[in-house]
């Protein structure tokens, strides 16, 4: 993610970026907002706080990530609540794992899984995967199975490889298997 924008790049626009920088002789920047790429880990706090006071939860989702990084829960947990409730998928994706773990919250699973259907809902890949687990560890395949078609169709390799599992053990049709390679 990009701390000035709070945009994530593709490797493929990074490249060409770093092209166009090279053969016009510029200063490297941000290949979205063009912003001079920051010199030190200072600037990108900075650049990273600013974002958040403008509310953005991308940046919340970041500074979350950071905190919980350097073991600071209560702070991170701040963060990525706000996050949540702005209504981001990765806000709420990282509020099911604080759920999960317990690290600055109490477990409770209610509050995982929903914070992991908010993800799903809004097009989280892992969330999606996590909830198509959670329905299996409850003997409920067929509904882990669709989680696992939706989340390899949002690329999530971990469930094309739960769906491989499923396939070669007869619980996936081949049709299915090809829609979720799609």
């Amino acid at each position: 993610m990009m701390s000035c924008c709070s945009k994530i790049i593709c490797n493929g626009c990074v490249y060409s970026n770093d092209i166009r920088i090279y053969q016009e002789k510029l200063v490297s920047a941000c290949p979205f907002c063009r912003h001079l790429e920051p010199e030190s880990e200072d600037e990108v706090e900075k650049n990273i706080m600013k974002r958040v006071e403008s509310n953005d939860p991308v940046a919340m989702v970041q500074m979350s990530l950071r905190r919980y990084e350097a073991g600071d829960y209560d702070s991170a947990f701040e963060y990525v609540n706000k996050a949540a409730e702005f209504g981001d998928a990765g806000g709420h994706y990282e509020l099911s794992i604080f759920y999960f773990e317990g690290k600055g919250v109490e477990k409770d699973v209610k509050k995982e899984l929903y914070h992991l259907e908010q993800a799903a809902i809004g097009g989280h890949p892992l969330a999606r995967y996590n909830l198509g687990a959670n329905e299996k560890n409850n003997g409920r395949m067929g509904r882990a199975i669709k989680h696992w078609i939706i989340a390899a169709k949002l690329g999530c390799n971990d469930s094309l490889d739960a769906l491989k599992v499923c396939f070669r053990g007869g619980l996936v049709t081949k049709e299915d298997f090809a829609a979720a390679l799609r």
